[in-house]
């Protein structure tokens, strides 16, 4: 297989505002008709796919279908500004959005434009929505982690930093909650987030931008937002723009995470532009290339070698299914692409198991690889008897009696999934994680009541910060749990289990 090195990417290439350059791209064109934000225009004839061309009253277009006779163009605004015998002109540039450190605690749509109300975004570079992937002699494997602050997802499903891993499950179960948790649990580590709203309600969006704000988040993030009011096209570059975004950090050596909510939305987006441009429906009217909308699109996302400076791109995109079905087509053609998924299950939301994450249908294909070794010593175990908890679980429902060491792997099992629940918006430091299930998996929490465990784990966390801040130091640093560690940890929590007044057990009795 024949590998090329990819060049660095100037940014600077396109720096002026969209217009046509005189006497370069001077070729005019009418528009034919017009309407639901498509306009089928005349001439043209030398046109690139994906070009902005201009209408005389200041609306932008980007022509996608090279048709013999026409050029099928999506308006990128109020298409009743157009009608027939309107003048359209090239620009001879492809589409692009500003990038640079000027963009960060903005909100942006779709072009870039500030919809913050905080003024025109202060930057000269451009670079195109559209472009290919790192190869692969400019990429490394995938291995420092990318913390969520999320217990059962840097335990049991853990996210690197250059991974694609897929957030999926039906509506109202936390999907948004799960990958908000994430970005504010990025204030310490210099990663900078790029939250893309595709389709979303007003008010959602205000709620996000609220949440980050209140959590001091949005200093290092980006938010590019296509509401549900915006045209279809919007809807369709948004996901490409945030990613163009995302890219000039990364490819500066510095490292992005970008978060598209959700993509369900940006393909009956691109279904519906696709039927109104006249392109042969297929499968559930999807067109043909529904793959590869999605494909090109993640295929960005990479750690890159250290010769291109080691900069990474972390994606976590969103879909929705309907009533839990994983089969559906957007939903498989996604899991196929990404690097695993994070299941989250409306049955286990009901019941109150906050985030809802069935545990046995997520997976992450890189494992080990993107966790601190502490980490991947409590989660080996940790995965263990979760699994032989679900085993004994469906078994003991038709089990009138049960052997001692049946009923104990029973209740290990209760408390580890009491333990991995967790409040939104309240990510947890890696060293407080590790203790926290070291002290689970061998077994030192199994006196304290179920009902307790929330109260216990934040009691500990207050006690170790303030009498054994070491601890948690030397694991933060990726101190391995030896022998001797590990008698360091026993010690400590069991110091606070026997302290009057730290367990809540021990305060009632």
């Amino acid at each position: 297989m024949r590998t090329s090195r990819q060049k660095p990417f100037n940014y600077r290439f396109i720096r002026d505002t969209i217009a046509a350059r005189p006497g370069d791209h001077s070729e005019t064109g009418y528009v034919l008709s017009v309407g639901d934000g498509i306009a089928r225009v005349s001439g043209l004839g030398n046109a690139m796919a994906g070009e902005m061309v201009a209408f005389d009253d200041g609306l932008f277009g980007m022509a996608l279908n090279l048709d013999e006779e026409s050029v099928g163009v999506v308006l990128l605004g109020d298409g009743q500004r157009v009608k027939q015998d309107d003048r359209v002109r090239r620009t001879g540039r492809v589409m692009s959005v500003p990038v640079g450190e000027a963009l960060i605690g903005r909100v942006v749509n779709a072009l870039g434009q500030p919809l913050d109300g905080k003024g025109p975004i202060a930057t000269f570079a451009r670079a195109p929505i559209e472009r290919v992937g790192p190869g692969i002699a400019d990429r490394q494997r995938v291995r420092e982690p990318l913390q969520t602050g999320v217990k059962s997802v840097d335990a049991l499903i853990p996210i690197g930093r250059g991974q694609r891993e897929l957030i999926i499950g039906d509506r109202q179960t936390g999907k948004t909650a799960l990958a908000i948790d994430t970005v504010i649990n990025q204030q310490h580590t210099g990663v900078i987030c790029i939250y893309n709203a595709i389709g979303q309600k007003q008010s959602t969006i205000a709620q996000v931008i609220k949440t980050l704000d209140e959590a001091d988040a949005l200093r290092y993030s980006i938010i590019v937002a296509s509401g549900a009011a915006d045209p279809a096209a919007l809807l369709y570059l948004s996901p490409y723009a945030a990613t163009a975004m995302a890219e000039y950090f990364r490819d500066a050596g510095r490292h992005a995470l970008c978060i598209y909510d959700d993509l369900s939305r940006h393909a009956q987006a691109y279904r519906a532009m696709s039927l109104l441009l006249r392109r042969p429906p297929g499968r559930e009217a999807y067109p043909g290339d529904i793959f590869y909308l999605h494909a090109r699109l993640l295929e960005r996302a990479a750690k890159l070698s250290d010769a291109r400076g080691g900069g990474s791109l972390t994606a976590l995109p969103i879909v929705e299914t309907q009533a839990g079905d994983l089969a559906g087509y957007i939903p498989t053609n996604v899991i196929s692409i990404t690097d695993g998924q994070i299941f989250l299950e409306a049955s286990l939301f009901n019941q109150g198991l906050r985030p809802a994450i069935n545990v046995g249908s997520s997976v992450s294909r890189v494992g080990g690889a993107a966790q601190v070794a502490s980490m991947r010593q409590v989660a080996g175990t940790l995965r263990l008897e979760l699994a032989q908890y679900r085993d004994l679980a469906s078994f003991a429902q038709f089990a009138s009696d049960l052997t001692p060491s049946t009923r104990a792997q029973l209740q290990r099992g209760e408390r580890l999934t009491a333990l991995l629940k967790q409040p939104q918006y309240q990510p947890r430091p890696l060293e407080q994680q590790v203790v926290l299930l070291y002290a689970a998996t061998t077994g030192l929490l199994d006196g304290v009541a179920l009902t307790d465990l929330e109260a216990c784990e934040t009691q500990l966390a207050a006690f170790l910060k303030n009498d054994h801040h070491a601890v948690l130091l030397a694991l933060a640093n990726g101190q391995l749990i030896d022998p001797a560690f590990g008698a360091r940890l026993t010690s400590a929590v069991e110091q606070f289990l026997t302290t009057e007044g730290q367990h809540p057990a021990r305060a009632a009795a």
